[in-house]
């Protein structure tokens, strides 16, 4: 018997079509993963089924779970199925996470809420809950708060919450988009584990086909609200008919050729970093404790060149950043640009000479101000910042660099997708023309065809403007592709260095070998679809 059946689903919210004629279904045991860029439909397919929709919205059609019509019933009797029935995993843990509760209260919240059992044998189940997702009480005891716990295992408290109550369909909503590869590798492990253990339905959605190739029994495609293709895992990804799954497949292993590397000229020395942070005491009058973030770290970056940062969420990677940009101190050693020491008195003149581009570009935006205000912030830095005519064409010259248009200028950040933000985010790194740019996750949290545009854009800016930058990423095949020299980066040291290429094909360092083990990685494409693609 089916466990979960959608039939012919339509959904408006207000005068807006968002799904049409949406068919999948979920069996029992099996994992259904459901792909498509930003605004396909997935997660309105999910939220659905959940019934977690806004008041405007109006669905026609059938979603079944179990013989029970969703659609049909009242916000009482959909409670009652929410966390009994249904439980969903969502993207960002610390969002769906309460900061004020302890993770034992949240994962009890939906025992007790269902009056499934009495309040000590919802402890007791809590505890083996968690102990089940990987998180003994010897290790993370139910007094734990969120902002205690690594992203990896805040989200594995959300799948605690959701299969408190053994539901029978799990739906998982970008359960590993923001999680380094060997996280996001144990995160589809255990959810793998799950299904097997408990025999429920897992519907995944995720962007990404790579990350459902050896999870998923089946794949459903949607693009515009509709679903465009379907069918058993390998065999689609072997078979591929429609043109937007071939472009999905062609965008998850998208290459781009870097301009050769200059001469060597050091740009950037970072010499023996060491960044320490006090810890709590451990008593009344105990003296606070040590934690070494970053120890003895060094490399130089040349001009021209594209250096790669990679590591496990927690190595350090964040606050060697913060130190390169002078933003904190260092206790021991010294940070270097272009031969000027780098500390956080760091003057203007010089701090304009470096540029970030966040992972977040609609968080690092200000919504009220027009983007050619956005755009030209970094001139505050400047003691004789371009005005008038010059500054106009300036911020003209940068959007076209990066392929947005000038009038572009005088819209607001909201009236962007999530790629032309990050293109936005880029012009806005680039107009001062800074000696180095860092890039911090700046291409995580975008689609693949998104991504693919991106680092083309990159590319294209790299025998522009002779870009030199640091490209900080959790996602190693788009670190193969976009960088000369790759460091990686353990507990605060760096354990191997050296030709991007070379550490890929040949990793030394069996931390470099896991990761890249970890990493996932789509099944070779059949003769057949390779040459649909090109034509």
């Amino acid at each position: 018997m089916t466990l979960l059946d959608i039939t012919n689903l339509s959904l408006k919210i207000g005068g807006l079509s968002v799904l049409r004629d949406v068919s999948l279904t979920v069996d029992p045991g099996e994992v259904v993963a459901v792909t498509g860029e930003s605004g396909s439909g997935k997660s309105m397919t999910a939220l659905a089924v959940m019934q977690l929709l806004p008041e405007r919205a109006r669905t026609k059609g059938y979603v079944t779970l179990e013989g029970t019509q969703l659609l049909e019933q009242s916000e009482a009797q959909m409670c009652a199925i929410r966390g009994r029935s249904v439980g969903m995993v969502f993207q960002e843990p610390m969002t769906a996470l309460n900061p004020l509760k302890t993770i034992g209260e949240q994962v009890m919240e939906t025992i007790l809420i269902h009056q499934a059992m009495p309040r000590a044998e919802a402890e007791v189940r809590t505890c083996e809950v968690l102990e089940r997702v990987g998180l003994p009480q010897d290790r993370f005891p139910l007094s734990r708060y969120p902002h205690e716990l690594s992203g990896g295992q805040r989200q594995r408290v959300v799948i605690a919450m959701a299969i408190a109550l053994r539901p029978r369909l799990l739906i998982a909503d970008e359960p590993t988009t923001a999680l380094d590869v060997t996280t996001q590798a144990q995160i589809l492990e255990l959810l793998k584990d799950l299904v097997q253990e408990y025999g429920m339905g897992l519907l995944i959605i995720t962007h990404d086909l790579a990350v459902v190739a050896d999870l998923a029994d089946r794949i459903v495609v949607m693009r515009h609200g509709e679903v465009v293709e379907t069918g058993q895992t390998q065999w689609l990804l072997r078979n591929m008919r429609h043109p937007y799954t071939r472009m999905l497949f062609a965008a998850s292993n998208h290459q781009v050729t870097l301009p050769d590397t200059p001469a060597q000229h050091p740009l950037l020395e970072v010499r023996g970093a060491v960044r320490d942070y006090k810890t709590p005491r451990e008593s009344l009058f105990g003296k606070p404790g040590r934690y070494r973030a970053v120890n003895n770290v060094s490399f130089t970056l040349h001009r021209g060149e594209r250096l790669g940062l990679v590591g496990e969420s927690g190595c350090g990677k964040s606050t060697l950043t913060r130190a390169i940009l002078g933003l904190e101190p260092l206790q021991e050693g010294e940070i270097r640009l272009a031969g000027t020491a780098v500390t956080p008195d760091l003057k203007p003149a010089i701090r304009q000479k470096m540029q970030v581009v966040f992972q977040d570009p609609y968080g690092s935006f200000n919504p009220r101000h027009r983007v050619a205000r956005l755009v030209s912030e970094p001139f505050h830095l400047l003691d004789d910042a371009p005005t008038g005519s010059t500054r106009a064409d300036l911020i003209a010259e940068t959007l076209t660099a990066v392929g947005l248009k000038p009038e572009d200028g005088q819209k607001y950040i909201h009236q962007f997708s999530g790629g032309q933000r990050q293109r936005i985010a880029i012009a806005r790194a680039l107009i001062t023309r800074p000696e180095l740019i860092i890039f911090d996750e700046a291409v995580s949290a975008l689609d693949v065809s998104v991504r693919a545009r991106i680092l083309d854009l990159m590319a294209e800016l790299c025998s522009a403007y002779d870009l030199s930058y640091l490209f900080i990423s959790h996602d190693l095949s788009v670190v193969r592709t976009i960088t000369d020299r790759c460091l990686v980066m353990q507990r605060g040291e760096i354990v191997e260095q050296g030709a991007t290429e070379d550490i890929f094909a040949n990793p030394r360092h069996p931390y470099t070998q896991q990761l890249i083990a970890a990493a996932p990685v789509l099944p070779e494409i059949s003769e057949q679809n390779a040459h649909s693609q090109q034509a």
